[in-house]
Order: C-alpha cells, then sequence, then structure tokens
C-alpha cells in the first residue's frame, strides 16, 4: 500500500513540476506531519485516496493520525457517496433528517455536522429490509423499485374475517411471493389513512389496527418492524418533514398536514368524497353519452391513465381542439376529445359530475387554514408545501392547476411560498419513501420496534414509539 502511494504521488508531483510556492491546498502548518508526502497539496491526495475507493480508504486510516485525518474527509466520503448506486440526495436528506428518527424529526433546511464516513460504514450494514406499502407494493429496500403488486390487506380475504386472521393471511402471502422467510428480514410497512378524525373512537381504532399488525408479524417471528403512516412515506420520497399530503386513493382523496413526520390530527384531516373509482366512473359515463363502446371498466381505467389530463384553465380549454387517440391491447384504438379534460374537472367542480362535494383546491385550503390558525410551530410556512400522492395524482397538469387554484384562493400574504410537488415516484411514492427509511444508517436503532419493545412500551404508549401515528 505505501509503495503504491509513493509511486503514484511520486508521477503525479513530477507532473506538477516545482512545489516552490506553496499553494493554497497544501497541508495547513499545524497539521500533522506526513513525511515525504507533506509536498503534495491535500487536493491531489484526496483525488489519489479517491483511485483506491472506500474499501482501501478505510484502511489507509489505520496508517497514521494525519492519514486518518484525510481518510475521513466528508468531500472524499460525499463522492463514493455520489458514485453509488443511491441518489446522493435521498442519502443526503435521510441522514440530515431522519437518523434519529421522529422523536428528532428537524426541519428540511438544517444539516448538522456528521461523518460520511461512519455513515458509509453503517449504512454497508442495514439489514435489507421487506418493504410493504399497504395499497400495495411489495419488495427489497435495497431493489430499484417494488417486486410485485396484489391487493391491499383491507381488501384481502375474506372482509368478514377477523382482522388478525386477514392480515396474517395477507403478510404470509406476500412473504410466500418473494420466497423469504418471514424471520429473516425486518419489515416496514406503510398504513393507509383509515380513520381520519382524531375522536377517541378513531385513536382507539387506529391503535387496534396497530397492535394486530404488530401482533401478527411478531407471531409470524418477524425480527423488527417498523410502521409508518403511507402520507408520510409519500412526504419523505420528496425529501420533505414538514407538509400537507394529498393522496388520490381509490375510493376517497385524503389531504393529510405533517408537522416534522407527524400526522397532525388535531389540525384536521380533510377527506373528499372522490378518488379514482370516481374519476374511471365518470370518463365512462362520458364515453357511453358518446357512444363509444368497451369491454370492462379496465379499458376505461386504461384509456383514462392514456389520455386523460387536468386543463389549467377549463374555459379556454374547451374551445380548443384537443382529439387525441390511443391503443387498447385487445380493443383496438380510441379517441377521446373534451372528455380527456372534462373527466378530470370533476376534482375541481365536481358538480359537473353531480357530486356534492368540495372541490379538491377549497379542501387543500381549508386544511392550509387550519394549520396557521393553530400556530403549532413558529414558521408558518411548514404548510405550504403540498406533496400530491396516489395513481391519479399523476395525471398531466395537476401540479400546475391546484398550485394556481389555491394562489387565488388566498391573498398574496398567505399565498406566496405555496408549491405543489408532482408525485416523486409516481404510483409509487410512500414505496420509495419506505425504501429512503429502511436504508438509513439507524434504522435498526431509531425507527424499528422488536418484540420485546412491544410487549414493554407499545400497548402502554403506541403514539410515543410511532410517530407518525
Amino acid at each position: 500500500m505505501a509503495f503504491l502511494m509513493r509511486k503514484v504521488c511520486g508521477s503525479l508531483l513530477s507532473r506538477l513540476g516545482s512545489t516552490s510556492g506553496r499553494s493554497s491546498s497544501e497541508f495547513p502548518a499545524d497539521y500533522p506531519s506526513m513525511g515525504a508526502f507533506d509536498q503534495l497539496p491535500v487536493d491531489v491526495f484526496i483525488q489519489i485516496l479517491r483511485f483506491l475507493g472506500p474499501k482501501e480508504v478505510a484502511k489507509t486510516s489505520l496508517v497514521c493520525k494525519s492519514w486518518k485525518l484525510l481518510a475521513s474527509e466528508n468531500r472524499l466520503w460525499i463522492f463514493f457517496f455520489q458514485n453509488g448506486k443511491e441518489s446522493w440526495d435521498s442519502i443526503l436528506f435521510s441522514e440530515t433528517h431522519l437518523r434519529l428518527g421522529t422523536s428528532s424529526m428537524t426541519y428540511y433546511d438544517q444539516s448538522p455536522q456528521l461523518s460520511f464516513m461512519n455513515i458509509y460504514a453503517m449504512r454497508a450494514t442495514v439489514p435489507g429490509s421487506v418493504i410493504i406499502d399497504g395499497y400495495c407494493k411489495f419488495g427489497w429496500s435495497k431493489y430499484d423499485s417494488p417486486s410485485g403488486r396484489c391487493a391491499t390487506f383491507l381488501e384481502f380475504g375474506n372482509i368478514e374475517s377477523p382482522m388478525y386472521a386477514r392480515l396474517r393471511h395477507f403478510f404470509l402471502t406476500i412473504y410466500n411471493r418473494m420466497q423469504v422467510k418471514p424471520s429473516s428480514q425486518p419489515i416496514i410497512v406503510s398504513i393507509p389513512i383509515c380513520h381520519s378524525d382524531d375522536t377517541e373512537s378513531a385513536r382507539a381504532s387506529r391503535r387496534q389496527l396497530m397492535e394486530t399488525i404488530y401482533s401478527v408479524l411478531f407471531d409470524m417471528n418477524a425480527p423488527a418492524v417498523c410502521a409508518i403512516d403511507q402520507a408520510v412515506l409519500a412526504l419523505y420520497a420528496a425529501k420533505r418533514t414538514s407538509g400537507i399530503v394529498v393522496n388520490i386513493g381509490f375510493h376517497v382523496t385524503s389531504i393529510v398536514p405533517i408537522l416534522r413526520g407527524k400526522v397532525m390530527r388535531e389540525v384536521g384531516v380533510e377527506i373528499v368524497g372522490q378518488g379514482a373509482l370516481k374519476l374511471t366512473g365518470f370518463l365512462r359515463e362520458l364515453m357511453q353519452q358518446r357512444n363509444i363502446s368497451f369491454e370492462s371498466l379496465y379499458t376505461v381505467r386504461t384509456i383514462k391513465e392514456k389520455l386523460c389530463y387536468v386543463a389549467r384553465d377549463y374555459e379556454a380549454e374547451l374551445c380548443k381542439d384537443t382529439q387525441a387517440s390511443c391503443e387498447v391491447a385487445g380493443e383496438g384504438w380510441f379517441t377521446l376529445s373534451k372528455e380527456r379534460f372534462q373527466t378530470t374537472e370533476i376534482l375541481f367542480q365536481p358538480q359537473i359530475g353531480g357530486m356534492r362535494a368540495m372541490g379538491l383546491h377549497r379542501a387543500v385550503g381549508l386544511c392550509m387554514d387550519h394549520c396557521f390558525a393553530a400556530e403549532v410551530a413558529s414558521d408558518n410556512g411548514w404548510f405550504k408545501t403540498v406533496v400530491l400522492a396516489g395513481g391519479s395524482s399523476c395525471l398531466p397538469g395537476l401540479p400546475e392547476r391546484l398550485e394556481k387554484e389555491l394562489y387565488k384562493l388566498f391573498p398574496p400574504s398567505m399565498s406566496d411560498g405555496i408549491k405543489v410537488i408532482p408525485p416523486p415516484y409516481g404510483t409509487d411514492s410512500a414505496w420509495f419513501g419506505a425504501k429512503v427509511v429502511s436504508n438509513v444508517s439507524t434504522f435498526s436503532e431509531a425507527w424499528c420496534t422488536t418484540k420485546k419493545q412491544f410487549r414493554q412500551k407499545f400497548r402502554r404508549n403506541v403514539t410515543s414509539l410511532i410517530g407518525a401515528w
């Protein structure tokens, strides 16, 4: 190792020419001596260490104190992270905001000083986890995307069966599909919002669901379990810990305020009684009015996903030629015109589809009003970031239209800074949020609950263990 370093350094120094006239990038006067390497500029030495790679650099830190200081340079390990498989932005977010768990959540713009050399080593030892998004994608935390999909645990099996039996059947099915034993890996589960209000009954229902999930998994010998609210995971996927998540689900749309990783139910979670199914159903009606025949509702959904979009200005769009066509496998070609944006307009004008419901923008605005009035944080800008989630939130034009409508709802003093972020990973945002959490360097200690911890603490205070709940 030392011979190789000297040979490389000698070659580089000969290229640099005379070393008279010290560079600002050379070692400081009070830096521990490195012997023959003292004449080498720091930046050049760092470049050499980059070529060695993470494992060899870790070995050089054992040579002497001065080498240890250089080998632990953050910029060196940031370089190694940036050249790895994971996104550096996701790594930086998770390690500066999620390392200590929800109990010590910080704001997005804070960046505590960290040793990325230690973090690199810790992340390398984090076990791969099984991720199950409740709506429902599953796969390995070390993989680039979910490996499979199935029905949600709320719809799985016989809906009249006890929750414990349904959940056990659900988890066993996924473990079988992944061909993994429950006892082999930690598991992270995303939980959809089933009860939005903050009543005693709703809190009891949430607690019962959480306890059942943990009980089932520990009875199946899972080594560690982490259960987090689905909306919170979608927010983490967007590299935020505070904001409002608009999740357009299958049946309803939920507007969820989240502060530092905690769902603010005391502020108020808004529910709009329309979701992806209503959009598909309305498109079916519009197609029937034009005598367009189709095989099934699945065909209509496919057409919706391929052709529909949200108009930035609905009235102006009515005056345009918006005709477009798409092919559905086995059924041929379908052509739509105004139906392409009329379908999605019911999100903002539900009366068009004959529904009595609050427009999406008004529901989000109401949630923002509640956040502002609650004064739960010194910074009133935390709720001005709106993150979209759910399959139908991927419709083109939705972020721009919602942002425009929100600016129209509020005076400039209130609307300034409002930003609507599209789903960062499309329909899989919650799954990728779980991936961010499950790969953080302190995942096992800061986020997971073991069977022993569950028995000792969970039943006494579920909220203190799972900040999102």
